[in-house]
């Protein structure tokens, strides 16, 4: 295959942002200001080349699967849908945050299963490579059996501790960023026959399609089975540690909640509800996951600290899609504006930072040797980038409006 020499850029590289050529070359770059030796060279003058994109962590997809509550569309126009837009938005790695939980529905078992197997049947065609976060829920003993099979595939998955089950069992005299340990034996619980606790389970049962009283009985009975979660815990833990995959724990609220997950190899603290985790994580040199529409609208919707102000803290590793793809690029943008960091550095919180927490050292910076997933930015100063390409593995994942030489 002819090598590629992008020239005229301004290059975002490890240690800054240069005017630099780059050559790619049979899906890996093999080159940074080397000679053509009869390369094609692409006019990239004017243009800021950098890293593809790497979302440790986005449940967007899901607005493909079910875009209104009960309606369903067919998997592979859905995963297809969702890869197109990975591509556009320069995304050439996802960790789908795929819900695996006791409930019916949009994340049950079985649709999750549904989803891995087209996923996989899918994947010599989609142009980015999509993964999946095993965002499993701790009280679903049932879908064990397609975590550890999962965990043995080609395409190594992340796993995610989520606990849904215990914060929607919390008393309302707590609120969500203060709730205690999840195994506490004095854990405060919700009276789950009060009509406050009916309304809230509303947005469950509509998303899980049975009545909101089919719902309460169904997390009353999933609640008895509390005693069990923390042999489940570890049990997938030692299944994720003998793969090698990364683990996260998710909203995290307690010191001793991090503690509990890093105990079990969990390094990465996925989006710490409150500063007191944040820097018990970072003291512990735990990876630091929040989310980018955190830092898009201000704040978190939930009154979790905002991710910019720990990005400035050096309390934020990495910026997640979370459930909207464009806010990755337009979080760096608004930062790099705000003049929170260097665009170099806020760019490894898209790219280098979470490649390296999901132990994919192959991508995530311009360096040679490393894969050939770059994208290509039309980003007038001051204005919105625009991504006019996107390579993965050097392949064209993504083009918007013509570049000469390709």
């Amino acid at each position: 295959m002819t090598a590629l020499q992008f020239e005229g850029a301004r290059v975002v590289l490890p240690e800054g942002v240069e005017k630099v050529s780059v050559r790619i070359e049979a899906g890996r770059i093999t080159g940074i200001d080397a000679p053509r030796d009869g390369a094609r060279v692409v006019d990239a003058a004017g243009l800021i080349l950098a890293p593809a994109l790497v979302d440790i962590h986005g449940d967007a997809f899901e607005r493909q699967l079910m875009p209104r509550p009960g309606v369903f569309f067919p998997l592979d126009t859905a995963l297809i849908e969702t890869d197109r837009q990975l591509a556009g938005n320069g995304i050439a790695t996802a960790f789908h945050a795929l819900t695996l939980s006791w409930e019916p529905g949009l994340r049950s078992v079985a649709h999750g299963t549904e989803i891995t197997e087209r996923l996989r049947a899918l994947a010599p065609r989609l142009a980015v490579e999509n993964r999946v976060q095993l965002r499993w829920e701790t009280f679903c003993f049932e879908a064990m059996p397609l975590v550890e099979e999962m965990l043995q595939g080609a395409l190594t998955p992340s796993v995610a501790f989520n606990d849904h089950t215990t914060m929607g069992m919390l008393s309302p005299d707590v609120t969500l960023q203060e709730r205690p340990f999840d195994h506490d034996p004095d854990f405060p619980v919700v009276d789950t026959r009060s009509s406050a606790f009916r309304a809230k389970m509303e947005s469950r049962a509509k998303r899980s399609a049975i009545p909101v009283d089919d719902y309460v009985a169904l997390i009353e009975r999933t609640w008895e089975r509390r005693p069990e979660v923390p042999n489940a815990i570890a049990t997938i833990a030692r299944a994720a540690q003998a793969a090698t995959a990364s683990m996260l724990s998710h909203d995290d609220t307690q010191v001793e909640t991090r503690d509990y997950y890093r105990g079990h190899g969990a390094r990465i603290s996925e989006f710490p509800m409150n500063l007191r985790v944040a820097q018990a994580a970072r003291d512990a040199g735990d990876m630091i996951v929040f989310g980018a529409p955190n830092v898009l609208r201000g704040g978190s919707h939930i009154g979790s600290p905002s991710a910019a102000e720990m990005v400035s803290a050096g309390l934020c590793d990495i910026v997640a899609s979370d459930y909207y793809y464009p806010a990755m690029l337009a979080a760096v943008t608004r930062m790099e504006a705000e003049g929170r960091a260097p665009l170099h550095r806020l760019w490894k919180l898209i790219s280098t930072n979470p490649a390296r927490a999901s132990n994919l050292p192959d991508r995530g910076e311009i360096a040679v040797g490393q894969r050939a997933d770059l994208v290509l930015l039309d980003w007038p100063s001051g204005e919105a980038p625009q991504v006019r390409l996107t390579l993965s593995a050097g392949e064209i994942a993504h083009q918007a409006g013509g570049l000469g030489g390709m």
